[in-house]
């Protein structure tokens, strides 16, 4: 498997890719049947990420050409936050606990590291203990907590802060 950045003719593979996962995972956002976006769409979206420095997306691609995982990192728009990049990531089911996720970010900080990122953040849902585990393995560290966030299956879901800071360049 290779990790590299997207190119706009993943678009079709992407947007598969992130439904899928939505499908297998209540830890996304959007719920299974809640992405509605369109291939063009979607491929304009890819252009407008590569096309800013402070921005990228790395996808995991198997021996056969299919996407099974990805990370996204989006730079700040205004000249106060461009140092920051916030990060969604997601693995399909079948390949997870294979080291993707370690892998996935051990890019963006080598990345991060070439672009004048200097401080990574995410959000992370309070019971996704495997995520928070590898976050924190990666030295990113809990800044705070979302209360009653999310709700899901009638349950009120927190969610934490998480950041990490890279060395100055």
């Amino acid at each position: 498997m290779i990790i590299r950045e997207i190119r706009e003719d993943d678009a079709i593979l992407f947007l598969d890719l992130q439904k899928t996962i939505e499908e297998e995972t209540q830890f996304m956002l959007l719920e299974s049947g809640e992405r509605e976006t369109a291939v063009a769409e979607k491929r304009k979206l890819i252009r407008a990420v590569l096309n800013r420095d402070n921005q990228t997306v790395f996808v995991v691609e198997n021996n056969d050409g299919r996407l099974v995982g990805y990370l996204r990192a989006l730079g700040g728009e205004y000249e106060k936050s461009r140092h920051t990049a916030y990060i969604t990531m997601g693995v399909l089911q079948e390949f997870t606990g294979q080291g993707l996720g370690t892998r996935l970010l051990e890019t963006l900080d080598e990345w991060a590291q070439h672009n004048g990122i200097h401080r990574l953040e995410l959000i992370v849902m309070q019971p996704n203990k495997a995520a928070i585990g590898l976050y924190e393995k990666m030295g990113y560290e809990i800044e705070g907590t979302k209360r009653d966030s999310l709700f899901i299956d009638g349950v009120y879901v927190d969610e934490y802060y998480m950041g990490k800071l890279l060395p100055k360049s």
